[in-house]
């Protein structure tokens, strides 16, 4: 089974997560992360909201604030794991960014 980790803010991604459980639930293990408050236009400390530490082999990122998804890319790169962040502008080798 394939782990992969969802980051999502206010249901961002919820359409995603409902598709891959419909369609993958076989072959991948979710776990979801979300993040519903309210937050304040610069993030100095992230972590509040994110794991220090990530047990996953793929990483989706629909979160909304930046300062999340940058310091999100930074603890995947940290552990070699791989981030999808669509429609994103983050400049990190463990990012891809498709477009939307």
């Amino acid at each position: 089974m394939q782990r992969v980790s969802v980051f999502q803010q206010k249901g961002s991604g919820e359409r995603k997560i409902e598709a891959v459980r419909k369609y993958g639930s076989d072959v991948i293990t979710l776990e979801v992360v979300s993040i519903d408050d309210e937050l304040p236009a610069i993030i100095d400390d992230t972590s509040i909201y994110l794991p220090t530490e990530l047990h996953a082999d793929l990483v989706l990122d629909f979160l909304t604030h930046k300062d999340l998804s940058l310091d999100l890319a930074a603890i995947c790169a940290a552990s070699n794991i791989p981030v999808i962040a669509s429609g994103k502008k983050l400049t990190n080798k463990w990012v891809l960014t498709p477009p939307t």
